[in-house]
């Protein structure tokens, strides 16, 4: 917990520099990735250097991506583990639309559909991650036949087009629930947001700042 009382701390500076830099590397991954994707996306690669720079930068952004993703799932993979309250919350998903946060069961540090997206991510980096070494061929290209490849391309496009949309739906939630992005910019949140998005973890952080021990009163001077 913050000095002032109605902040309270969410994330590390560690934590924040982990998720930008892999923000800005997925950024990366995606534009260099489409400009290979279609010919009327080639022009994307004149961001990188054309298109031989862009085919060698692209598979060496993915190594960058997966090290700082494996980051980020060490560091909250504990508080993204499904929960009963968690399926209660999915089944209020029509009150969270609306607002009615009143009406849904209480949150930890992550509420049911950020879960979602967080396994959502760790599978679909997992499916990248694989199909695109298959594709690798300057690295890696006797290793696999004609086959493996053209089922790789596949299974590598279809999860980077569906990551791209989760990652478009995690930016959206962000900027609707007002307050969010302060948390993995200044690292702290408002007393206010945590009490009306996640309480239980609010509850939790007062808990554990009531528990900690204060530090010792000054002697005050003899008059």
């Amino acid at each position: 917990m913050s000095a002032n009382p109605n902040i309270y701390d969410r994330y590390t500076p560690g934590a924040r520099v982990n998720h930008w830099a892999n923000a800005f590397i997925m950024i990366g991954l995606a534009l260099s990735g489409l400009s290979l994707f279609h010919p009327a996306l080639f022009f994307l690669t004149g961001i990188f250097g054309g298109g031989q720079w862009t085919r060698i930068i692209h598979p060496w952004l993915g190594v960058a991506g997966i090290f700082t993703f494996l980051g980020l799932f060490i560091r909250f993979v504990r508080f993204n583990f499904w929960s009963r309250d968690d399926s209660r919350w999915m089944g209020s998903l029509n009150h969270v639309l609306a607002g009615r946060e009143h009406q849904v069961p209480e949150s930890g540090k992550y509420n049911a559909g950020q879960k979602v997206v967080f396994w959502l991510l760790s599978i679909l980096i997992v499916l990248l991650l694989t199909s695109g070494l298959a594709l690798w061929d300057s690295m890696l290209g006797q290793y696999t036949t004609i086959e493996q490849k053209r089922l790789a391309a596949v299974v590598h496009a279809f999860s980077a087009l569906t990551l791209i949309m989760t990652v478009i739906i995690h930016i959206y939630a962000a900027i609707w629930v007002r307050g969010t992005i302060r948390g993995m910019t200044r690292g702290s949140v408002t007393g206010g947001w945590a009490w009306r998005h996640h309480r239980k973890w609010l509850r939790q952080e007062v808990a554990h700042a009531a528990d900690e021990p204060k530090p010792p009163e000054r002697a005050r001077p003899a008059a």
